[in-house]
């Protein structure tokens, strides 16, 4: 950390008053207003001209009030008013805007009596005034400390009758830009290199000498360097390091600000009194955000594309809906955003691209089964059964029913369970491994091209929150430096807490899930009693479609619920760098996330229509009889599960996407405007319209879940590819027009990979392997009519005869009424359901390996 002064200071060594004669002290408390808007910062002095502070001073200076350096800088004269991210001299950028809002108020004035007495209650501050002073002296603290850390700061408001809106803008001057990019280790330039083109099918295209509708050129293309480790005792071996005000980026000033205001302290360390993350949370602040380059729509007059700022670049030429088909400018994103937004968007756009085989595999296997309808003998032989096939009820109450009422359901069940679901269950299997191995060079190839091959290794530091909340400091081995520590066995102890509370969660899930089985069954007979002869036929559909849709508002409100659970416990259990953080937090969501979302799938796959029983020995859960499959059986059940809990997530989250930013937009910008007026609004007035920007974590999870739709249970539904890729290309034009017109800009983070989500991935793509084989081999009837035309008869004349069984003789109510088994007159298996159990062992294996 940067190191206070060690000489004395005089009592005039503070913040000077522009509009104040040469010598006169300001006086503290007009810091930054109005008539007191620009600041002369103190002289930033160098970090290798003090000493090191012991853990003891250090105590001590936390009791002290904030040092202030005394300036030896001329006032300059004040320059008119400048548009755009600078103060108001015109020339000293914005690197960074604090924002906070007071109401104005009469001040009450207690006034004491003559005789001495106390005042009235009325007369007394109350709590609230408390608080509001409170939030005063942390910023007042906050502000000086910053100054301390060699800052420069200027003032403006906003105000009206009612309401002042305080905007605080921050520079980062040459010296203090130097010395913290030293300790973050930010990336030098060395010497420019030829951009490379890491589109493949663009190199494709090229070869084939096909005209590549895909590509766009795109100006303002950021140049490429080689580069390494800033040092400042090699600065003259830098590219433009003689230009002091453009050879940091916009995003690396960003970022060293950020890290002050992280780790600058606003009361006592010790109550971890320390960053503008916990004065936001605490209401001291509204608002901490660097600001956009300018406005993101096109002047009204023609303009050459290379004089638009980086923000009108990617509105142009990434943000519309028209660039749809274009390929994303990766190297602007990362240049404006930073890698870690860059490489979001990277994944989102290989993913999708790598949808679009799977999607068109897919659609035209579920043709086929289109197209083969009229060739289904099982479907025909139900059809013209007529009451050749009596079919035991459905439940105690109901009556026998016909199978051939069920013949619309049969045919619709072929689309989903025909010898085509196979062929492409085997071809999603061996996609999503390869779409896996082919993001590794992808990624690995986008690190090295941005410099981010070893940060995590060399750059990733203790977390503010964790060097702040630390009860010990101990010495790194590694590196022999003395760092906050917190003890293994204690953190140990709070994950496996933390565990019995996500399984705690997890059974609360599970409850729901039962909730919903005994709601179908209850609809179901209630169908079933109307007598409608339609509502009867379908009283298996209705109950699973309108269960499935409860099914989802019970997943999208306990997702609601167990997401911010899962951040109070993630913290709770001290991580030390951001990304064990990130890593734990997405492990315990995810979690969740799957048994929430993918509960009902499993149990209609594998569980339901499985302990059903016989006639005169159903199975019953909780007094009710166990769910069976319904007429067209439960693959088609599964599909109807999938497309309104894939879809229906998919359809709800992009209108969150569109509605909400806005909604929040419009509120921000109606109070602003209260505040304002119709006054032209600068830069910093126009971010603070914006909404603030949430990270993207909602994003790879909610993209995760959908992999592991389109995925675990593809065999069910060959249209989910197609259905996800429409999605997508929705989402990336979602998302890039939030963050460029709708957010507020982020402060730009490193990162060389996904980080834990890629594990997820993995994952769930050898799970697949093994959920389709089952699938197919369980629910199926594949290997059923496979098997019968090996024994019986290659055109499956019979095949429904073949997979029926009659009651038993002691179930009296419908006597030789008929069920789907393979059983004998007794109940018991026949050596068909042994002979067909070990064909689907069989394949299993032979689908594994």
């Amino acid at each position: 950390m940067l190191k206070k002064g060690s000489g004395l200071l005089d009592d005039g060594e503070c913040l000077l008053d522009v509009h104040c004669v040469a010598g006169e002290q300001a006086a503290e408390s007009s810091y930054g207003s109005l008539q007191n808007a620009a600041y002369i910062p103190p002289r930033y002095y160098s970090a290798s001209a003090h000493n090191e502070v012991t853990e003891d001073e250090e105590d001590e200076e936390e009791e002290e009030e904030p040092i202030r350096v005394a300036g030896d800088r001329k006032i300059p004269q004040q320059p008119p008013l400048s548009p755009g991210n600078y103060f108001r001299d015109g020339r000293t950028k914005i690197d960074f805007v604090l924002v906070w809002e007071v109401r104005s108020r009469k001040k009450p004035r207690a006034k004491r009596r003559a005789d001495g007495e106390e005042p009235t209650p009325s007369q007394k501050i109350t709590s609230s005034q408390q608080r509001k002073e409170l939030l005063a002296q942390w910023r007042e603290r906050f502000v000086q400390n910053l100054q301390s850390a060699g800052l420069l700061l200027e003032k403006e408001e906003t105000a009206n009758e009612k309401k002042t809106i305080n905007f605080l803008k921050l520079s980062a001057p040459w010296d203090v830009l130097v010395y913290h990019a030293e300790e973050m280790c930010i990336r030098a330039p060395l010497q420019v290199q030829p951009s490379p083109d890491f589109n493949t099918s663009a190199q494709i295209m090229k070869r084939l000498c096909i005209p590549n509708v895909l590509a766009e050129s795109v100006p303002r293309r950021p140049l490429d360097y080689y580069t390494c480790n800033f040092r400042k005792s090699k600065m003259d071996r830098f590219l433009g390091c003689d230009d002091h005000d453009t050879y940091f980026t916009s995003t690396q000033r960003h970022r060293i600000v950020y890290e002050i205001l992280a780790t600058t302290a606003y009361g006592k360390k010790r109550r971890a009194e320390v960053g503008v993350a916990r004065l936001l949370n605490e209401g001291a602040y509204s608002a901490a955000f660097p600001l956009h380059e300018g406005r993101y729509q096109l002047p009204k007059f023609d303009v050459c594309p290379d004089e638009l700022n980086k923000r009108q670049v990617l509105f142009q030429y990434w943000a519309r809906w028209s660039k749809w088909y274009k390929y994303q400018p990766l190297d602007h994103i990362r240049e404006y955003f930073g890698e870690k937004i860059a490489i979001y968007f990277a994944w989102l756009g290989f993913y999708t691209a790598w949808l679009l085989p799977a999607a068109l595999v897919g659609t035209l296997v579920f043709l086929s089964g289109v197209l083969s309808l009229a060739s289904n003998e099982p479907a025909q032989e139900i059809c013209s059964s007529g009451a050749s096939y009596l079919m035991c009820p459905l439940c105690n109450t109901c009556q026998a029913w016909n199978m051939s009422d069920i013949c619309a359901m049969a045919k619709l069940g072929y689309l989903f369970d025909h010898p085509g679901t196979v062929f492409f269950s085997v071809f999603m299997s061996f996609w999503a491994v390869t779409f896996l191995e082919f993001w590794k060079r992808k990624m690995a190839t986008l690190a090295h091209h941005w410099d981010c091959m070893d940060f995590h290794e060399e750059e990733e530091r203790p977390r503010p929150e964790f060097v702040a909340m630390a009860p010990a400091r101990e010495y790194n081995p590694v590196t022999g430096v003395k760092e906050p520590y917190f003890p293994k066995k204690d953190r140990l102890t709070r994950m496996f807490t933390a565990s019995m509370v996500i399984i705690v969660m997890l059974c609360v899930v599970l409850i729901f899930l039962v909730t919903v089985i005994m709601y179908r069954g209850i609809i179901s007979v209630m169908m079933f009693h109307t007598g409608n002869p339609v509502l009867r036929t379908q009283a298996g559909n209705i109950a699973t479609i309108s269960g499935s849709v409860v099914n989802l508002g019970l997943i999208l409100l306990m997702g609601q619920v167990y997401t911010a659970l899962a951040e109070q416990l993630t913290k709770w259990e001290m991580h030390r760098t951001q990304t064990e953080y990130e890593d734990a937090f997405t492990f315990k969501v995810f979690v969740f996330q799957f048994v929430n979302f993918y509960s009902s799938p499993f149990y209609v796959a594998f569980f339901k229509g499985r302990y059903v029983g016989y006639p005169s020995n159903y199975g019953t859960l909780l007094g009710m009889r166990n769910e069976d499959c319904g007429p067209g059986g439960c693959l088609i059940e599964l599909a109807e599960q999938l497309f309104i809990i894939m879809v229906g997530k998919q359809l709800i989250g992009n209108v969150q996407e569109f509605v909400i930013p806005k909604v929040k937009s419009w509120q921000q910008k109606r109070s602003l405007d209260k505040v304002k007026g119709g006054c032209d609004l600068h830069r910093w007035e126009e971010d603070y319209r914006l909404v603030e920007e949430e990270g993207l974590f909602d994003e790879y999870l909610e993209m995760v879940l959908q992999f592991g739709f389109i995925t675990i249970f593809v065999a069910a539904f060959p249209l989910a590819p197609l259905f996800a890729l429409l999605n997508n290309w929705a989402e990336i034009r979602l998302d890039a027009h939030k963050f460029v017109c709708e957010y507020r800009r982020p402060v730009a983070e490193r990162a060389q990979n996904i980080g834990a989500w890629f594990n997820i991935l993995e994952a769930l793509s050898h799970l697949s392997v093994i959920a389709n084989a089952f699938l197919i081999a369980f629910t199926s009837d594949f290997l059923s009519r496979l098997l019968y035309q090996y024994k019986f008869d290659k055109d499956l004349s019979g095949f429904v005869n073949f997979t029926l069984a009659y009651a038993p003789l002691n179930y009296t109510q419908y006597p030789m009424c008929r069920y789907k088994a393979f059983r004998d007159n007794n109940g018991n298996y026949t050596l068909v359901y042994w002979e067909l159990l070990a064909v689907r062992f069989s394949f299993i294996i032979a689908f594994e390996v």
